[in-house]
């Protein structure tokens, strides 16, 4: 039996429904487990408060390292061809797959004291690891591709004419980039930021290792639920439906931003 309107097989629809339920069924038992009455004590405790707003100033810093870096990368991965661009590519776009701890132990061993540039960072008098600034570079670290891979495809849709056409009509180089360029994948653009802003928020094992969990100074959100998760699992729980929101509205935004003409 096929699904006339759609023209798909109707069994599709099985694991498709069970696909959705494997992955909403968790955040509804998460949702029966908070004690609702005490929801508003334990997300505004001190530590918790302290926890977010910390999040929420790195994920901000991070997002725009990330727009800095990223655009220019993905500009140059998308309009240019040179020799060992698929390596390139791929070193890029490597913190997608690789397990956030191992970005932490490699920005240790890159920018911690006994780290490849430690010691000169330390002569100079700059203490990067376990330090604020460690979380923003862990944070920017693992949040970069998503920016790089939503432009680099917003690029690569969009396609060249125009640039083309403004180019032959005598516009320079840095003028076709902020005039025709940055405004035809504005949307990819923006798209790029909310999805890195979202996982920098969300970041947890390169922030653990390279940063440490400091009360106030390096302790994000993610960091506080685990510890929470130990002494007062309630707290952990409304949290981590804090998150979910932040998640949601992300995705919503992200939706919106993609879809914008």
């Amino acid at each position: 039996m096929r699904d006339r309107r759609l023209g798909l097989p109707a069994w599709l629809f099985v694991p498709a429904v069970a696909g959705a339920a494997f992955v909403a069924l968790p955040l509804v038992a998460m949702l029966t487990q908070v004690r609702w009455s005490r929801f508003g004590a334990l997300v505004t405790s001190d530590s918790s408060q302290a926890a977010l707003w910390l999040s929420l100033r790195t994920s901000v810093a991070s997002t725009v390292l990330c727009i800095l870096f990223g655009v220019p990368m993905a500009i140059v991965l998308a309009r240019t061809r040179f020799p060992g661009q698929a390596f390139v590519r791929s070193l890029v776009l490597l913190p997608l797959v690789l397990p956030p701890v191992v970005g932490g132990i490699a920005l240790l061993h890159t920018f911690g004291r006994r780290g490849l540039l430690g010691h000169t960072l330390d002569v100079l008098g700059w203490q990067v690891a376990f330090s604020t600034t460690a979380v923003v570079m862990a944070q920017t670290f693992v949040a970069l591709p998503f920016l790089v891979v939503s432009l680099e495809g917003a690029l690569r849709s969009s396609g060249q004419r125009y640039e083309e056409v403004a180019a032959t009509l005598g516009a320079r180089p840095t003028t076709v980039f902020l005039r025709v360029t940055l405004p035809l994948v504005l949307p990819g653009l923006a798209s790029g930021a909310v999805l890195a802003f979202a996982r920098a928020l969300g970041e947890f094992g390169a922030t653990i290792t390279f940063a440490g969990s400091l009360q106030g100074v390096t302790r994000t959100l993610p960091l506080e639920i685990y510890l929470q998760r130990e002494t007062d699992p309630q707290a952990a729980v409304a949290l981590s439906l804090v998150l979910v929101a932040v998640a949601t509205i992300v995705i919503t935004l992200t939706r919106r931003s993609r879809s914008a003409p």
